[in-house]
């Protein structure tokens, strides 16, 4: 068990938390959430010792070991990839050191020979013997292959240096495991291997992440940050949020009678847990749940944003045309061969195992960059909206908000004054004296809300968007999520979040070096069918 007593710590005036009283059991996993800001990360850091609070303490049970996701690439750059996963297991590493240095001793003593063997013993007990190939295959099972693992760490591309700092926090089995954005340069192949692994974890796991998908299909438990407190409620992400959702509207429902908001409450904790048997973490979340009472469901202090696009004009019947698209980078095929065209009512899922090739492919169908043969052609009816994947570029000037969003004002409004741009901003949740902010100083997550302001004063009845929920909160993705589930227009998107993907796309597109795969299906059921994926392989072979 870990635990934290009256924990508080303030950064001058700003507190972020106050008496915070918190215990972590073991055969649970809990998703730490919160508002970008809130102390998440923070939080981590307290329990593993890196941040001091400026009261309280942090309590884990004697003899457990605790590893934590490591954030600096940069750490283990002189060690080799495999020994670098080892070192997650310091004491194994130490005694490992300790005994080769005890043989290599010239003059090596009776003492000596007793105090190896006592080594070799904990060494083994620790499963220090089979310590190497367990850390090749944990390599192997998060993508990094055989031929990196004697490289050394600052040999090898970024992107993977965060798996072998992942593998090095999964490394032989920690009783207590901290990890922050775990899922961070992960493609979905390697992001569904360490859903199970996780949910097949038998210790204690702690993990901040902003992929609804996988906080659903990991964590037993939700632990909430809000203000300078962190209380923990049964269920995973989403039973949380809807849950939350339906106590907020019970408490507006003044005229419902108690009975009657308590039996709702019931049916939908009932509702809830016969699908928590479909997870992979069935018999924990499923016992959790049957252990839950009503009064442990609170409505959610959060703010949501108001995503709503609402097209000014519904599409023709020519909505995007795309001819033998191709594109190389450097000699290498993005894709190539690319034809299709898009119908009224889709909402398109795009696919790549190379990401840059389909934020070139938006870039091109947006005429900011030119492809290497084919065409595309927009109908004429189309207004389109595109929210880039990079958009600092956007940003260079020190516009107020208020005036960067007033240039975007598109020639049909003819009344943008100070309330009409107040009230796109609002939505986002820029209020008061937030608009004056200038915008060359934004955070990330302030400037991709900017940009979705920007997107619903076109009124477009089309929506391309590249990685939306970079930088953002999970609030600020779930409100993004159901605005584009609820859009009566179309929707191009590509997105790491799983549940985007799954909740909005009807169909999927996946470009190749070889062409493209075009299917009218949902993610999942993509994902899923064994001749998408037989094709996959060819199309990458």
């Amino acid at each position: 068990m870990i635990s934290a007593r009256n924990v508080t710590l303030a950064y001058g005036k700003r507190v972020l938390f106050d008496e915070v009283n918190i215990s972590f059991t073991k055969g649970n996993c809990y998703g730490i959430i919160g508002a970008n800001g809130a102390g998440k990360s923070t939080f981590l850091k307290i329990l593993s010792g890196e941040i001091e609070p400026n009261k309280g303490t942090v309590e884990i049970t004697p003899g457990e070991r605790m590893a934590v996701l490591k954030q600096n690439q940069f750490e283990f750059d002189e060690q080799t990839v495999l020994s670098t996963v080892m070192q997650g297991h310091k004491r194994m590493w130490e005694v490992m050191h300790a005994k080769d240095a005890l043989y290599a001793k010239e003059d090596f003593t009776e003492e000596d020979g007793i105090k190896a063997g006592e080594m070799e013993a904990e060494f083994g007990e620790m499963g220090g013997y089979e310590a190497e190939s367990n850390a090749a295959s944990l390599l192997s099972d998060l993508g990094v292959k055989e031929a990196m693992h004697q490289d050394l760490m600052k040999d090898i591309p970024s992107n993977f240096k965060l798996r072998v700092l992942l593998a090095q926090s999964l490394f032989g089995n920690p009783d207590i495991l901290l990890l922050d954005e775990p899922t961070n340069g992960l493609d979905i192949e390697t992001i569904g291997w360490l859903e199970n692994f996780l949910a097949d974890y038998q210790n204690i796991v702690l993990v901040v992440s902003h992929d609804r998908h996988f906080l659903d299909t990991v964590c037993t438990h939700v632990s909430d940050v809000d203000r300078s407190k962190i209380k923990t409620f049964t269920g995973n992400y989403s039973f949380w949020y809807e849950s939350s959702q339906l106590m907020a509207r019970q408490m507006s429902d003044k005229n419902k009678k108690n009975e009657d908001k308590r039996a709702a409450l019931l049916d939908f904790i009932a509702r809830f847990s016969a699908n928590a048997s479909k997870s992979k973490q069935a018999t924990s979340r499923k016992k959790a749940l049957e252990k839950l009472t009503i009064e442990e469901i609170e409505p959610s202090n959060r703010k949501y944003p108001g995503i709503i696009f609402q097209p000014l004009r519904e599409v023709g019947n020519q909505i995007l045309n795309v001819e033998k698209l191709k594109k190389e980078v450097d000699g290498r095929i993005l894709f190539k061969d690319v034809s299709f065209s898009v119908s009224k009512n889709d909402k398109i899922a795009f696919l790549s195992r190379d990401p840059l090739a389909i934020t070139y492919f938006f870039d091109i169908i947006n005429n900011n960059g030119k492809a290497d043969g084919g065409t595309y052609e927009w109908g004429t009816t189309i207004t389109s909206a595109y929210l880039p994947m990079e958009h600092n570029s956007f940003f260079n000037e020190a516009y107020t908000l208020m005036d960067w969003l007033r240039q975007y004002v598109p020639t049909h409004v003819t009344d943008a004054d100070e309330p009409f741009i107040r009230g796109f901003l609002g939505k986002m949740l820029f209020s008061g004296d937030d608009v004056s902010k200038k915008t060359n100083v934004l955070s990330g997550g302030e400037k991709v809300r900017c940009m979705v302001s920007k997107m619903m004063l076109q009124n477009p009845n089309v929506v391309i968007l590249d990685q939306p929920t970079n930088h953002l909160d999970l609030e600020s993705i779930q409100s993004f999520n159901e605005g584009c589930q609820n859009y009566p227009g179309v929707v191009l998107i590509t997105s790491h979040d799983h549940t985007f993907m799954q909740t909005v796309a009807n169909r999927v597109i996946e470009l190749t070096p070889k062409g493209i795969i075009d299917r009218l299906m949902t993610f999942d059921e993509y994902m899923e069918d064994k001749r998408v994926q037989e094709l996959r392989a060819e199309m990458y072979a």
